[in-house]
């Protein structure tokens, strides 16, 4: 029978998407595909609607060695046998739900992304929008996503080596948070997330599976704000402890010849990973649930196939090499189990022991639709001069949102690691390669100069300031508008500097024995 409206809402397909799917299938989808197709055609995963946007992004370089959208992540020849590997990704709604874990599990997904290349990750950025801080909610916000940030980057030992903050009222409870992973590896070294013939084999490694993150990708990263409800179980709480070990297990076990494929397990779950990872081989899969480890009792296959637990990797083993895979991961107290194989066709087979649970073309799963839409150009983009607009900026918001933002990189390590050539603020931020004349600069920022303390963005005022909140284009500082002769009062509280009085937030309990973790702090009566 046709599936209701509300089933449909909770997955975020249309039902004209619906009526699609039983098209191409032939018939009525079961519980099971629905879910398949709701997370695999979602924003996050799909691309529906910025898909025809991103073809308009210049993508051919002589130095381009992964075409966009091929791989896990983009990766650039910088010579000397040298890749630099990035990769970028949103975790807005997470982090609108819940900043602590939203933000911070935002960074363990691009790190799995960018060692999953074969990389050692090396640097972390992000781009950052709130809205104005003097709203108790933005507030709470601001502090839990740069805790977040810095808490999972800290822990991992990867800097984080610069970035943008923005306020702005547009931002009001609707933050973007936007974070980048930069890693180095060498010529031939190099992983895809692929098998490469029929018989090869599927490992699952890392974490247990849990009921964490259920349509995250689908319920939650593709809703819009207004139709969101409180949806605290679709964001994953993730253990940036097991990622530094899980990334040094996957880097030990690729330097084998039998390990052909690796894939992070991120949004969608085993969907997204399992699947696309099939897609990309031109295989069939065949896929045992009853082999996942879990760490929650009664768990359903749709919510084992939908679950977006972190820290979990996919293995592609050649058959005669599990033994030796299988060392590399107990020798790191890590959980490693055969879940599946790849074999001839086109199409995934889910079984739960002997019971077949789904049998789908894998193009009609991974192949969603697109759609192309105009919007009006906002009329402040039109405005011939942009200092037009000051009269709309005036009320509340001011050069001191922008100064605030500097507080945000001292809860950030940035020393652990490849040795840094410029601190954290300058205008592009390097790591070097050692014993290599080599270097990667990661900007997170458009810049113009101010003479007196260098550069960055605002988009609060008609015009770049500085650090300090200088204003202008050539140079010259306005009067009255430095951020030196801020008054305490118009800080923000909850960057509390080191050695400062405040209520601290505490620390999330994978940070605990990490120094004591990276804390936040708050006012009383702050919303937690």
């Amino acid at each position: 029978m046709p599936v209701t409206q509300e089933a449909l809402d909770e997955i975020a397909l249309s039902r004209a998407e619906y009526e699609a799917i039983v098209d191409r299938l032939g018939r009525e989808p079961n519980s099971l595909e629905l879910g398949l197709f709701g997370a695999l055609w979602s924003e996050h995963c799909g691309y529906k609607h910025s898909r025809p946007l991103l073809r308009m992004l210049p993508s051919a370089s002589p130095r381009l060695l992964v075409a966009p959208g091929v791989e896990n992540a983009g990766a650039v020849d910088i010579g000397d046998g040298l890749a630099v590997v990035m990769k970028m990704e949103s975790h807005n709604h997470p982090s609108a739900i819940e900043p602590r874990e939203g933000a911070a599990t935002g960074v363990g997904g691009i790190v799995r992304d960018i060692f999953a290349m074969g990389a050692r990750p090396i640097a972390l950025l992000n781009s950052l929008r709130f809205g104005a801080p003097d709203k108790t909610r933005n507030r709470y916000l601001l502090g839990g996503v740069v805790g977040g940030i810095s808490s999972y980057g800290n822990c991992l030992g990867i800097p984080n080596v610069g970035g943008e903050v923005v306020f702005a009222p547009c931002y009001d409870g609707n933050p973007l948070v936007n974070a980048m992973c930069v890693g180095l590896v060498e010529d031939g070294r190099m992983m895809s997330a692929r098998a490469e013939e029929p018989g090869d084999i599927l490992f699952l490694v890392g974490a247990d599976t849990g009921r964490d993150g259920i349509h995250g990708a689908s319920g939650l990263a593709s809703r819009t704000f207004e139709a969101q409800a409180e949806l605290r179980s679709a964001v994953q709480v993730g253990n940036p402890f097991l990622e530094k070990v899980l990334i040094e297990a996957c880097l030990e076990a690729i330097q084998l010849d039998s390990v052909v494929g690796l894939q992070d397990c991120g949004a969608a779950g085993l969907t997204s990973a399992a699947i696309e990872t099939a897609a990309r081989s031109d295989l069939g899969l065949r896929l045992d649930i009853a082999r996942v480890p879990r760490r929650e009792e009664g768990m359903s296959p749709y919510e084992v196939m939908l679950s977006e637990s972190q820290e979990r990797m996919l293995l592609v083993v050649k058959p005669g090499g599990e033994a030796s895979v299988e060392a590399i991961f107990r020798k790191w107290d890590l959980d490693v189990t055969r879940i599946g194989e790849f074999v001839e066709g086109d199409s995934v087979t889910v079984v739960d022991g002997d019971r077949e649970l789904s049998d789908t073309r894998i193009r009609i799963l991974t192949d969603a639709p697109a759609y192309e839409f105009t919007a009006p150009k906002p009329a402040w983009l039109a405005a011939p001069d942009r200092r037009s607009q000051r009269p709309a900026l005036a009320g509340g918001v001011s050069w001191r949102r922008a100064a605030a933002a500097a507080g945000v990189t001292e809860h950030r390590q940035q020393a652990p690691g490849l040795p840094a050539v410029r601190p954290p603020g300058a205008d592009q931020h390097g790591r070097s390669a050692r014993r290599r004349r080599r270097g990667a600069a990661a900007e997170g920022h458009a810049t113009r100069d101010c003479a007196e303390h260098g550069r960055q963005r605002s988009h609060l005022l008609p015009g770049p300031v500085c650090g300090r909140g200088h204003r202008g284009g050539g140079g010259v500082p306005e009067p009255g508008v430095c951020g030196r002769a801020a008054d305490s009062a118009d800080r923000l509280p909850e960057l509390r500097r080191p050695g400062e009085a405040g209520r601290p937030v505490p620390a999330a309990r994978g940070d605990r024995g990490h120094h004591g973790g990276v804390q936040g702090a708050r006012r009383a009566g702050d919303q937690r």
